[in-house]
């Protein structure tokens, strides 16, 4: 991805107890991204929210939840984004998932087939 590129942020949204299969269902989309060769797939914890059931979950202490939020966030061109949104059919049974256009302004990739120097 060049600077100024157009691309797609592909940002699902799941329960951090959520499973498939006995995986967690983050976990078996950040592999899936990866098997796809997609750019990148960065999973983020929320500290607090709700969700379809209504009830909120947090990480304060005095109300830990074992159930937190998280979002899996994944940046790549559009077409390939979209090539992989069927990935997610029957994977994600409870959250949402929603695709943004965004526009790279750097992209900090390692130089192919070698270390960073």
């Amino acid at each position: 991805m060049t600077p100024g590129a157009r691309a797609l942020r592909l940002t699902v949204f799941v329960g951090e107890s959520d499973v498939w299969h006995h995986r967690p269902v983050y976990s078996e989309i950040v592999h899936r991204a990866h098997a796809a060769g997609l750019a990148g797939a960065s999973v983020f914890r929320g500290l607090e929210g709700y969700g379809t059931v209504n009830r909120i979950h947090t990480s304060r202490i005095l109300s830990l939840s074992e159930d937190l939020p998280l979002s899996v966030v994944i940046v790549d061109e559009a077409e390939r984004i979209r090539a992989f949104l069927p990935q997610l059919d029957g994977l994600v049974t409870a959250g949402l998932a929603i695709v943004d256009e965004v526009e790279v302004v750097r992209y900090f990739g390692r130089p192919t087939g070698g270390r960073p120097s």
